[in-house]
């Protein structure tokens, strides 16, 4: 194929539509595959939801995962940030009895203090002072979370920038962090894993759907380097990129 081809086809991919939070586009074909990580994030919420009368899932994206954690505490609510995703879990968790509120993690929440059981948070922003208000005494806050070395290896890739905005972010800051603000931590992990890609339109899609992974990313801007990692694909069979997740459960 001729460049000009290339960019055509490459251009496809990124033009196909990306809605919630939700990569079944490429997962159930098998493009993209996530290393399995030492811990499951949804196996411990179901256990703990167990004799929960209220929970709260914090940027809940499309509520793709939480309405797979039916049947739900008797008060379960949702929050999301971003306007596209909040029609989409509104769409999907009110049918099921779930409240979703148009908030991000770093807004003041509407829930009066110390009123839920469950607090659980899958790669979304908190603020652990908000937490720590509205979590009962004896409940628990449970959250995976994506560190500050995830998918720097896509910049590198590319040569785009890498920005150091989250640099600090990783198991022990989070810790510190919670620990100042009154919580004691349960459970901690943190591992570096990766993603495999095995086409170069699976990363197109995933790029554009991670829109501040690279902020200034168009096909045309980075052809030549798309071209190139996809001839590498194409040489090897697919390309691995380092993720990073850490997790912990903590209480007020």
């Amino acid at each position: 194929m001729e460049k000009q081809e290339w960019l055509t086809y490459f251009q496809k991919e990124a033009e196909i539509p990306f809605a919630g939070w939700d990569f079944s586009y490429l997962t159930r074909t098998g493009r993209m595959k996530e290393s399995p990580l030492s811990w499951n994030y949804t196996s411990i919420v179901r256990k703990q939801m167990k004799g929960s009368t209220s929970m709260l899932d914090m940027g809940t994206g499309g509520g793709e995962v939480l309405s797979l954690l039916q049947p739900f505490p008797e008060r379960t609510f949702a929050t999301e940030g971003y306007p596209p995703n909040v029609t989409v879990a509104r769409n999907r968790l009110e049918p099921l009895g779930v409240t979703v509120v148009e908030a991000d993690g770093e807004d003041p929440l509407p829930f009066p203090d110390h009123s839920l059981d469950l607090v659980i948070n899958r790669h979304e922003s908190y603020v652990p002072s908000e937490l720590h208000r509205m979590i009962a005494s004896d409940g628990l806050f449970i959250t995976q979370q994506v560190g500050g070395q995830d998918n720097l290896e896509l910049n590198r890739l590319l040569h785009a920038p890498i920005s150091d905005l989250y640099a600090h972010w990783n198991l022990n800051y989070a810790v510190d962090e919670l620990k100042q603000a009154g919580f004691t931590i349960l459970d901690q992990k943190e591992e570096m894993g990766f993603t495999r890609y095995y086409d170069i339109g699976a990363i197109i899609y995933y790029v554009k759907a991670i829109e501040w992974q690279i902020l200034d990313f168009t096909v045309e801007r980075y052809a030549e380097e798309l071209l190139a990692l996809h001839k590498r694909i194409e040489s090897e069979g697919y390309v691995d990129i380092p993720i990073h997740r850490f997790f912990l459960i903590a209480q007020p």
